[in-house]
This record gives structure tokens, C-alpha cells and sequence, in this order.
């Protein structure tokens, strides 16, 4: 595989910016866009909402591995993941097989900030949205951490967030595309 081809994998908590990234990513990179959790709710005809609520979490999870498997491009395309996709067992090992990794990383207090303005999140739409919040930050911060290289995204330029995205991926595809000795 020709290392200007190689997927890029955008993982991290919920409000990180992964979509809104991705987006100015792939326009830059000449690739194609596609958010998991979209395409999902395209693929199923229902909202990642309605398929928690009729369906379960576990249904969820599944349709997001099966997602990953082969419900996307293998090449010269960006993925937004959901913010809880890495964090099931195997899957980190399955995205990084399929290309480059980067995980975006923002502090809570941006986090909570951010997500305050939309109550389509099924994970947060309980009594206490910020508790869980820095529950779920708590527990799933360390497999983040191991995804990929980090970027952080609070308080900096989309510009400034974007080229370095590209530098590391450009860096890590060229790793990724070299045959193995």
C-alpha cells in the first residue's frame, strides 16, 4: 500500500473535535470523510439514541465493530470514531491493522463545556450528565493514552490542530506502508 492511501483513525473522548477535524482533514488529504456513529445511524435508519434505548448498548457495540470490520474503505479514507469504539476489547488492535491512529485529547472542564450543548449523546442523557461525564473520562483516559499518538485540542486554532494531525499521520503512514522485514 502506497503510504499517501493509508487510512487515519481519529479515536477519543465525546467533544474532543474528531468530526470537525476529520472533516478538514480528509478535505485537506483528498480522502473521504465518514463519522461511525453517522454512518451507522445511515446504515440502521435510526439514531445512536434509538438504538440504545430499543436496542441496548451491546447492540451498539456490535454495530460498531461490524463498522470497523467492513463497513468502510480500506484506503484513502478519514473515520471519526465514537468516543466509546476503542475502548472495546480488540478493537484498538483492528483499527491500528487497517492504518494510522491518533487519538485527539481535550481537557475535562473543554469536555464538559462542549458536550453541554447537545443532548443527542445517549451516555449522557441521565440525571447528572457532568458526573458521568468525568466517569466515563476516568475509566476510559488510559486506553485513549495508548491509542495513537496524542492531540490535544483545547485552546488551539483548527488550523494549528489540523497540520499537526497530518504531520503525524503522514509520519505513521509511511511506518505503516513499509513492507514488513
Amino acid at each position: 500500500m502506497n503510504a499517501a492511501d493509508v487510512n487515519l483513525y481519529l479515536v477519543g473522548f465525546m467533544g474532543t473535535g474528531k468530526t470537525t477535524i476529520g472533516r478538514t482533514v480528509a478535505h485537506r488529504l483528498g480522502f473521504h470523510l465518514l463519522d461511525s456513529d453517522h454512518e451507522i445511524e445511515r446504515q440502521h435508519g435510526k439514531s445512536i439514541a434509538e438504538i440504545f434505548a430499543q436496542e441496548g448498548e451491546s447492540v451498539f457495540r456490535g454495530l460498531e465493530r461490524a463498522f470497523v470490520e467492513t463497513g468502510h474503505p480500506a484506503e484513502r479514507t478519514v473515520v471519526a470514531c465514537g468516543g466509546g469504539l476503542v475502548v472495546q476489547p480488540g478493537l484498538l488492535d483492528l483499527l491500528r491493522a487497517r492504518g494510522v491512529v491518533v487519538c485527539l485529547h481535550a481537557s475535562l472542564e473543554t469536555i464538559l463545556e462542549r458536550t453541554s450543548r447537545h443532548r443527542h449523546r445517549p451516555l449522557l442523557n441521565v440525571e447528572d450528565p457532568s458526573v458521568r461525564l468525568r466517569a466515563l473520562y476516568a475509566a476510559r483516559e488510559p486506553i485513549y493514552k495508548q491509542a495513537g499518538t496524542v492531540v490535544l485540542t483545547d485552546s488551539r486554532p483548527l488550523g494549528e490542530i489540523v497540520g499537526h494531525v497530518i504531520r503525524v499521520w503522514r509520519r505513521d503512514a509511511a511506518d505503516f506502508a513499509r513492507p514488513a522485514r
